[in-house]
């Protein structure tokens, strides 16, 4: 469902050279497994017969008997649709190989020798095993079949669109290009590796550096089972550190030096790789190069989707946002500094001696300000050369002017203050329109001469106006048409609302301001998002509250980044947005919100085809001279009809 296959690893409890013990393990994992759901199921390297057996690789008897359970377990699987491999010592042109067995419905599909072998350290390979550039044979007669063998397979599910799975072993990540560098190029999307990494001090670190690296260079999902304690002892100790990434994205790992089987499941997004792969240009341009040229075998199997069982996947209701403490706190220092470096690089360029900008005391135009003062700090001018203008319009209340203001004066700013109140009464009059209808001509003649007030000012001061609106109002359009959608350099226009609240946060809490400046920080961030275009309640509170009207955010920044960052269809949004969010949004609430999402977004692309300058932050960003070119007048019956039959 939704091109996702889960995948496992599987660590399971060994004997060195009994063949009999561990086929036991290996049968109770998969049943295991088959419980779960599990589709692909990769085993440690030389499960079969463990891999430290040494010279006893050299015994026929273990390799007979290792080409006997091999056999045994292809006959026991025959009714499961799960691929699943097997590492096992094969012996055939009169060489022993370090091979990964493949089987699907009891037939082995392939058997892939390992490439790289590792004769350094406490590791002897090449003493037992030849490499998979020494076989002869393309076809082999093993465990009662005929069988392809070579490291040029792939293995293609007919019936799953994107699933191509390609093997490498061990050693072979270790090495400069690895054999699945070239895989992914030829169309793998899963890679797996058997492995039997012995355990040092610090290398689960280095470990996982490597499985994330290399799923990330291949856009591909790697599943990495490693052997586990049931190893010799006798000069190595192997924990069975296993791991599953997708493409650098951490999905799960085991429990090192357990002493009971452990298999460890995750649900691969099939989709996602395939569209990454389809943006990324470069990804398959060195196949025009010489030495990148393969030739792979195709080993087409019959696999159905089936039930999904578990979703085995995290997804998080805040993709914008980093869950962990350390690394949410890096990431804020580093998008605060890309918008002060490029506000710094543009007030240097043009030679402005002031930015200007519009104070609501709200979360957008709070953000801003700190940028502001910080880009001053970071080309040691005075903070006076920031202009903050609070301009309180029919909407403005006593709580966000009086933010407004104090902000302003704790952080050292140069304030003005303008009322656009009797201006936009003479607009009104002289446009024939009726004060007392609160329609969009109420609102955005508000807007706009905000705007108007600022680029006067900034033309008055030798200035530049910065502009304050975000990423989640440009995806939504929440911004008046060359009102505040206008400005000279928008700081915040890669960043997500969501996001917003989490640096005005994240600078209220580092120390670097006064305790009232922070307190003022903290207010803000408790006061209801709104643009304060209509007069306040009866109570003198916001009447206008932007989430009541477009929706909650949280779930616009959840839309956009699943929809623009990965293509994905109105179903499996809606899907994942269900597994996000839980039961904090019944499933009619997020119908409705996605519809109206998908209906602004093409509404209101005309606003972002003509934005001004700003910083791109992160991975997603709708500039035209970025991320996002979209025609304005550019139909969205495709999307809004599968959101109708959901």
């Amino acid at each position: 469902m939704f091109n996702y296959v889960k995948v496992a690893v599987a660590v399971p409890k060994l004997k060195v050279a009994d063949c009999v013990f561990n086929k036991t393990e290996i049968m109770a994992i998969i049943d295991k497994a088959v419980e779960k759901k599990v589709k692909i199921l990769t085993f440690p390297e030389l499960c079969i017969t463990a891999y430290t057996c040494a010279d006893l690789f050299f015994q026929n008897p273990l390799l007979v008997a290792a080409e006997k359970t091999v056999r045994e377990i292809a006959e026991e699987t025959k009714e499961l649709d799960m691929l699943i491999l097997i590492g096992v010592p094969v012996l055939t042109d009169n060489q022993t190989f370090n091979c990964a067995a493949l089987l699907h419905k009891g037939k082995i599909l392939g058997l892939v020798p390992k490439t790289l072998l590792p004769n350094y350290s406490e590791f002897y390979e090449e003493r037992w095993f030849a490499s998979a550039d020494d076989l002869i044979h393309e076809e082999i007669s093993y465990a009662g079949q005929v069988v392809p063998i070579g490291s040029d397979l792939m293995f293609t599910a007919e019936n799953i669109p994107y699933l191509k799975v390609g093997v490498e072993i061990c050693e072979d990540l270790w090495g400069p290009v690895p054999p699945s560098s070239y895989l992914s190029l030829y169309g793998a999307t899963v890679l797996l590796n058997p492995s039997a990494s012995n355990e040092l001090a610090a290398k689960p670190g280095y470990r996982h550096q490597l499985v994330a690296q290399q799923s990330s260079r291949c856009i591909a999902a790697y599943a990495y089972a490693s052997a586990g304690i049931g190893e010799s002892t006798q000069d190595t100790v192997f924990s069975g550190h296993s791991l599953i990434y997708e493409n650098g994205v951490f999905l799960g790992q085991s429990k090192p030096f357990a002493r009971d089987n452990q298999l460890i499941c995750a649900d691969v997004d099939l989709e996602l790789l395939a569209s990454e792969r389809r943006k990324h240009t470069t990804f398959m341009t060195q196949l025009a190069k010489s030495d990148a040229q393969r030739f792979y075998r195709e080993i087409k199997f019959d696999m159905a989707e089936g039930e999904m069982g578990v979703f085995s996947r995290p997804i998080t209701a805040k993709p914008f946002t980093p869950k962990d403490d350390a690394t949410l706190s890096k990431r804020c220092h580093d998008i605060f500094m890309i918008q002060t470096t490029g506000l710094a690089r543009r007030m240097e360029h043009v030679h402005a001696k002031t930015l200007v900008i519009g104070i609501s005391g709200g979360l957008d135009s709070t953000l801003a300000l700190l940028v502001c003062v910080k880009a001053c700090d970071f080309l040691g001018v005075p903070r006076d050369h920031v202009l903050g203008v609070t301009m309180p319009g029919f909407g403005t209340t006593d709580r966000t002017y009086q933010n407004a203001l104090n902000l302003m004066k704790s952080l050292g700013v140069s304030i003005r203050e303008i009322s656009i109140r009797d201006a936009s009464l003479q607009h009104f009059k002289d446009i024939g329109h009726n004060p007392d209808v609160h329609d969009i001509t109420y609102e955005n003649t508000q807007a706009r001469e905000r705007t108007q007030i600022l680029m006067d000012i900034s033309n008055q001061t030798g200035g530049i106006v910065v502009g304050t609106g975000d990423l989640s109002e440009l995806a939504l359009g929440w911004a008046t048409y060359n009102g505040d959608h206008m400005s000279m350099y928008g700081i915040n226009a890669g960043i997500p609302k969501t996001l917003v609240r989490v640096l005005v946060h994240w600078v209220a809490s580092t120390g670097e301001l006064d305790k009232a400046a922070s307190e003022i920080l903290l207010d803000v961030l408790d006061t209801p998002v709104s643009p304060e275009l209509l007069p306040p309640d009866e109570n003198g509170n916001i009447n206008q509250k932007t989430e009541d009207l477009v929706g909650p955010y949280e779930l616009h920044d959840f839309f956009l980044y699943q929809i623009i960052r990965f293509g994905f269809s109105p179903a499996k949004v809606l899907f994942l947005a269900e597994q996000a969010f839980g039961n904090s949004y019944p499933r009619e609430t997020l119908l409705k919100w996605l519809k109206n999402f998908y209906r602004r977004f093409f509404m209101q692309q005309f606003k972002r085809s003509c934005l001004p300058d700003g910083p791109k932050v992160g991975a997603l960003c709708l500039s035209p001279r970025s991320d996002w070119r979209m025609p304005t007048d550019a139909s969205n019956r495709v999307w809004m009809d599968e959101v109708e039959k959901l």
